[in-house]
């Protein structure tokens, strides 16, 4: 991309540049310099793709399961075609390496395979002969219009995760991607419309706080997706359903991964540092703190900091490295101080990657690797969401404490455990009060077949996303009880409930 290319709007089947004139940057965080601008919608925008949205539901809500299936196995197709390309613009946008670029989009594509299969989702029930002559049946009808609003960490997985759910339900839908990485969600929009997706149906308006408040506050949008910080998620939450909208808004995440003296120390070491640097450390599944239990920490330590020291830093595109940059300077700045300040309030920093200069990419927005012990509880560094490279470790001296320690965490989002002792796994497992929990397995994000989400202050709403859930929140449900009665034989009407007789 040059400096001169614009993002545009993509509204009722075509791009647009919309009625704003406002734009933000999209920088390139392996260099520091802006690539492209992104046009900055208004609320008139927003009106705009809703009043679309909400024509085309008139007649995709009406269509056939086959009709949106056949779309949904098109876009797969098409998503599988173009891998390649969609992972360059993620990683040039994101700064995420290119193979963690493609894992995101597979895990994406799930999803995608998920709705294909709507059909079963979408099953209701059928009770015949309840009372003599009546039958009672359910189904379920898609909301209407409604929107996602989605974060930069995952700029093509995330999105994935809600409108192929929304649009085979029969929904159409409204996208707000973060204006960091925008264009991934452009390109998608254009593989919808390969895919046969009729105009209207998914509509993508680009920009800020301006774009979200109009989303949140607008009538004619039914429910809300969002995933972001918590904060924010409580904010979106709190002013949606006070327009009467239906919300799922997932938070922020501080996770764990406790670390028993019996397991593999090598096999915990390899995972934890994939799962805490993995990214640059911005995901909200990625482990921050590990929870070391009487003997591991002292053997730990050792294996982790050599394996954090040995990750290749670079610009994401090029092959070879593990990780890339964060995606903004403020991002890289904000990581750097909260190393700053654990190390002012007692951590020890056994790896620092607050200096690091990448050759020939000085300006880019990276902070390497960084690995901090003796961290506790009070510390901004433990109590804080970094979203960053950095992981701590925290001490405990038995099992119990540490499920304590998580417990008395406000994030509920992921977890896990790293043992051979089953008893511990499954004591763990049943004790702690969070969403999704990984044995031996550090970042347990499920199938596209179950769903995604966490407990306490990493969730505002009652479902959560993609999977049976997903299905769930963008559907609502009619109970249909009916009785034909014979033509030649009348039925009286009564005043006791009809199962009465």
């Amino acid at each position: 991309m040059s400096t001169t290319d614009t993002i545009q709007h993509w509204i009722d089947g075509a791009a647009t540049p919309g009625s704003s004139t406002r734009t933000a940057p999209v920088w390139n965080p392996a260099t520091g310099a802006e690539q492209a601008a992104v046009l900055m919608a208004g609320p008139g925008d927003v009106d705009t793709a809703v009043t679309a949205a909400a024509r085309a539901f008139e007649t995709w809500s009406a269509s056939s399961l086959t009709q949106r299936t056949r779309v949904m196995f098109r876009l797969r197709e098409l998503l599988v075609e173009h891998e390649d390309e969609l992972a360059e613009i993620i990683s040039a946008e994101h700064g995420k390496v290119i193979d963690d670029a493609r894992g995101e989009i597979v895990r994406g594509r799930e999803v995608v395979e998920y709705a294909c299969g709507i059909i079963s989702a979408l099953k209701g029930g059928y009770s015949d002969q309840i009372s003599t002559g009546i039958d009672t049946f359910d189904f379920r009808q898609p909301l209407g219009v409604v929107a996602g609003i989605t974060p930069f960490n995952f700029p093509i997985m995330v999105p994935l995760w809600m409108h192929p759910i929304a649009i085979a339900c029969g929904n159409t839908f409204v996208l707000k991607p973060s204006e960091r990485d925008p264009s991934a969600a452009s390109f998608v929009a254009g593989l919808y419309k390969q895919a046969g997706l009729p105009d209207g149906v998914f509509n993508v308006v680009h920009g800020d706080k301006v774009a979200v408040d109009a989303l949140l506050d607008h009538p004619g949008i039914e429910a809300v997706s969002f995933v972001g910080s918590t904060p924010i998620a409580r904010y979106v939450h709190e002013r949606a359903t006070a327009a009467g909208k239906r919300v799922q808004a997932l938070g922020g995440a501080k996770n764990h991964a406790v670390v028993l003296p019996d397991a593999d120390l090598e096999y915990a070491a390899d995972h934890l540092t994939a799962a805490a640097f993995g990214s640059a450390g911005q995901r909200c599944m990625a482990i921050s703190a590990a929870v070391a239990v009487g003997d591991a920490a002292d053997a730990l330590l050792p294996v982790l900091a050599e394996k954090a020291a040995a990750i290749r830093v670079g610009p994401g595109q090029d092959v070879g490295n593990d990780m890339g940059p964060v995606i903004t300077a403020q991002a890289r700045d904000r990581v750097a101080s909260y190393v700053a300040s654990g190390v002012e309030q007692g951590a020890v920093a056994v790896v620092d990657g607050r200096d690091l200069k990448v050759e020939g990419h000085e300006d880019g927005f990276f902070v390497g690797p960084t690995l901090l012990d003796r961290v506790t509880t009070e510390m901004d560094v433990y109590t804080d969401e970094v979203f960053g490279p950095l992981l701590v470790v925290v001490r405990a001296a038995d099992l119990d404490e540490a499920i304590e320690l998580i417990n008395a965490n406000p994030y509920g989002n992921g977890t896990a455990i790293f043992t051979s002792d089953g008893e511990a796994a499954r004591r763990f497992q049943r004790g702690v009060h969070v969403g999704m929990i990984g044995v031996n397995v550090p970042i347990p994000v499920p199938m596209s077949h179950y769903s995604f989400g966490g407990w306490k202050d990493s969730l505002f709403g009652d479902y959560h996303v993609h999977g049976p859930e997903g299905v769930h929140f963008y559907t609502r449900a009619k109970v249909v009880t009916s009785r034909w009665p014979h033509v030649s034989r009348s039925v009286e009407a009564a005043f006791n409930f009809p199962t009465h007789g």
